[in-house]
């Protein structure tokens, strides 16, 4: 059996922006309490803005979300201005700060998707060139939520460690991966690969299942609130763990894992964590 703690707790409200660190929080079916319940819907497209398409959405990730709930999470801006997501004038405000209309949305709409640019393409090409993209659903991973795969995103402090040791200084590692839990444990680097399949217990409650490696895109490479843009992010993945996380995929830059929730529970910072 494998142990350790858990180190961080992270949700992201809105979809594709910034979010916080918590020192506790709910997690079930539906992932954290809270995490990616939101999203910005491109009025031109009918899309859901993601800066998995960086050319377009890359600004997104100059906005940070706080809070749990459509009626009391807040979206401050890069100059600091802070707003409600109830506030009657949110989309115009949105609007203007991604330079495109949009509008906030807390329910998924019908038959939704997302563009999601091909990271080699957008390493080569640059940020300011529309590239290939793969078109994918959402609303199947946990009923309501608007998340790509699964409701829950896992990494090991070592694996993080490990990247940042190939990364210029204080280009950051946490933000850029943008996990819901961060698991500080006495495996080396990329041992998420080796528990898909095995159940994760945290606390006293909680059971996840791992699914499969988490495949990186070029949103790690992006600038985020005050980091700045790392290609290096995509790059040393790709050079240290390219696996393939689903059968058909093809070998893919890979950091942490994918989880779905067994049984929910609260968790802390600090909580006892075993991998079975």
């Amino acid at each position: 059996m494998i142990s350790g703690r858990l180190a961080q707790v992270r949700r992201y409200p809105v979809k594709s922006l910034l979010g916080e660190r918590l020192p506790a929080a709910e997690v079930g079916e539906s992932g954290v309490a809270g995490d990616r319940v939101l999203a910005l819907v491109d009025e031109a497209t009918g899309r859901v803005a993601s800066a998995k398409q960086p050319h377009r959405w890359r600004g997104l990730l100059t906005l940070r979300a706080t809070g749990t709930a459509p009626e009391s999470a807040r979206i401050t801006l890069p100059d600091g201005r802070e707003f409600s997501t109830a506030d009657p004038d949110i989309d115009v405000t949105l609007s203007a700060a991604v330079g495109r209309p949009v509008t906030l949305v807390d329910a998924v709409p019908a038959d939704a998707t997302l563009l999601r640019s091909h990271p080699d393409a957008v390493l080569a090409a640059g940020l300011a060139d529309e590239v290939a993209a793969d078109e994918s659903r959402l609303g199947s991973a946990a009923p309501g939520t608007f998340f790509d795969f699964a409701p829950i995103h896992l990494v090991t402090t070592a694996t993080l460690d490990r990247i940042a040791a190939d990364l210029p200084p204080g280009a950051g590692t946490v933000q850029r991966y943008r996990p819901n839990l961060v698991l500080d444990t006495a495996e080396d680097a990329f041992a998420e690969n080796g528990w898909v399949g095995r159940e994760l217990r945290i606390g006293p409650d909680l059971v996840l299942a791992v699914l499969a490696p988490t495949p990186r895109c070029a949103v790690s490479t992006l600038v985020h609130g005050p980091l700045p843009r790392a290609v290096e992010a995509l790059r040393v993945p790709a050079r240290l763990n390219r696996v393939e996380p689903l059968p058909g995929m093809g070998p893919q830059p890979c950091v942490g894992a994918y989880a779905r929730v067994v049984r929910a529970g609260r968790v802390a910072e600090g909580d006892r964590v075993s991998v079975c």
